[in-house]
């Protein structure tokens, strides 16, 4: 007779078999046993997302984490339309254009559009639901390729789209608009259906970012075919950045973001006079705060650091190859590894202040830092030195957050970027906030961001005069959640407000001037 462990081992190997290439499941309950279900449910590794729906998750989850389903959502979505409505649907112009740009934050609710819809709202996990509009559907659907989903082309969202998406969300308007290639999809379109008005609001859109080109094509066309076309401009504001075509939305969405938080953090980031004219000395202060920095950067990540630990790795006592007790803990690797990371932070800020770029140097050299952090997982076997080369070339999610980060492919286009924007950017606040910011953004690495991107603030903030800066753990809960709401919302306020709390304008460590 099966025990217990056969049994849902048995369970176990059905779940796999229904797993997507992620290795996410999207069960429908008529697609396994009710005692396969019911054991899978039991154990923690299926939970129920609506009657008759579930999704796999993990047994050690805890009631109320929400990661399991912010991992699975855009495939839930993308099987429960597919189920109810073959492959006659597709996603709101606004949410397509919302994909189109990279944006990936799930949203409170989802429109679902279908001639077979019925306009119900559907209630999902963690107060998130999905309207099922009925409604025609784009002309042709557009599949996107990573979640399945059903959209509208680029050319006919932009056409489709609600007047006020320009207003609400500019980033991702901008950023489609800089993705067309040509306008001669969008006046097929708007010649087929004599839609003027759409015309107009688009010509004035890509007048806005600077595309006249564009403007003057679909204008000069329409009216030569003898349309009365008024161009309308539907955004609020103007964009700084210069128009250039995007091969990438990643490029365009990080400028934009960039630009529109800019503002936000001069105005909210007090201002510093001091200056450090003697570099040793300015060092000597960055080491001597080592020991409260390690513990709160590490203890931020969930490990447990102890005084003892930090001058254990300081002092060179950890010796995994002689003692196996150590080579077995994950806390004295970490600590390790970040001590060895905060002397290479070190060696930037040296360059830095002896006249190197601050966003050059850290290009260069922010790849060491994580080499270093995790150099000691290499020693003890756990990880391949291979492990450590280049950016990560998995998805990976942040646990409880709406945000997920970028795909492998897309990282690659997007930290480019965010050191042209670090090496371009003439106010070291903003080089410390939204380089830490768009580094989490982006997570470059399977592990790790957090702590690097705290290492780019501070060596961006003593770029500037400013002293180095520790965010305390016991403020961790007010800090992701500020990093979270910069994420998912675009709006940076609660995170330059969190971290002008933490800083400190006038000088604490000694000047030349000061002797």
């Amino acid at each position: 007779m099966a025990t217990i462990q056969e049994k849902l081992a048995d369970s176990l190997s059905i779940l796999k078999q229904l797993q997507n290439e992620a290795g996410l499941a999207i069960v429908k309950s008529s697609e396994i046993s009710r005692t396969h279900l019911e054991r899978l449910k039991e154990n923690g590794f299926l939970q129920e997302v609506m009657k008759g729906w579930y999704i796999s998750s993990r047994p050690d989850s805890v009631p109320g984490d929400t990661t399991n389903w912010y991992t699975s959502y855009w495939y839930f979505v993308s099987e429960y339309a597919n189920a109810r409505f073959a492959q006659e649907w597709c996603l709101s112009a606004d949410q397509s254009l919302s994909i189109y740009s990279g944006n990936r934050v799930v949203p409170a609710q989802i429109i679902v559009r279908s001639p077979q819809g019925s306009n119900n709202v559907v209630k999902l996990m963690h107060n998130t639901s999905l309207f099922d509009l009925n409604a025609a559907i784009a002309t042709p659907v557009y599949r996107e390729p990573q979640f399945g989903l059903n959209l509208y082309s680029l050319s006919e969202a932009l056409l489709e789209c609600s007047p006020d998406f320009f207003k609400l969300d500019s980033v991702a308007a901008r950023t489609c608009l800089s993705l067309v290639q040509t306008v001669g999809d969008i006046l097929k379109i708007v010649l087929d259906k004599g839609q003027t008005v759409k015309a107009g609001r688009l010509a004035g859109a890509f007048r806005n970012i600077g595309n006249t080109t564009a403007a003057d094509e679909i204008i000069s066309t329409m009216k030569s075919l003898g349309y009365d076309i008024r161009e309308d401009d539907p955004f609020s504001d103007q964009s700084s950045i210069s128009y250039f075509r995007a091969t990438s939305p990643y490029v365009m969405r990080l400028k934009l973001m960039w630009d529109k938080m800019r503002d936000v953090v001069i105005a909210n980031f007090p201002e510093t006079e001091q200056r450090y004219s003697d570099v040793e000395t300015c060092l000597q202060g960055i080491e001597a705060q080592y020991k409260l920095d390690a513990y709160h950067s590490l203890s931020i990540e969930g490990y447990k650091v102890t005084d003892e630990l930090i001058e254990k790795v300081k002092s060179g006592n950890w010796k995994p190859d002689e003692d196996s007790s150590d080579a077995e803990q994950r806390n004295a690797m970490a600590a390790r590894g970040y001590w060895q990371a905060f002397q290479a932070v070190i060696e930037n800020v040296k360059k830095i202040l002896n006249g190197g770029n601050p966003g050059d140097v850290v290009e260069s050299d922010h790849r060491v830092w994580y080499r270093e952090l995790f150099a000691p997982s290499v020693t003890v076997g756990l990880l391949k030195p291979s492990d450590l080369a280049g950016y990560r070339t998995h998805q990976v999610y942040i646990r409880g957050s709406m945000h997920t980060p970028l795909s492998p492919d897309a990282v690659r286009d997007a930290v480019p970027v965010l050191f042209e924007l670090l090496r371009n950017e003439t106010d070291a606040r903003v080089r410390a906030v939204l380089g830490h910011f768009v580094f989490v953004y982006i997570h470059p690495y399977m592990d790790g961001n957090g702590r690097i991107a705290r290492f780019l603030m501070n060596t961006m903030l003593i770029s500037g005069g400013y002293n180095w800066t520790i965010i305390p753990v016991e403020r961790r809960k007010e800090y992701m959640a500020a990093l979270e709401r910069a994420s998912v919302s675009e709006d940076i306020t609660d995170f330059v407000l969190f971290l002008a709390s933490l800083v400190e304008t006038k000088p604490t460590i000694k000047k030349n001037s000061d002797k």
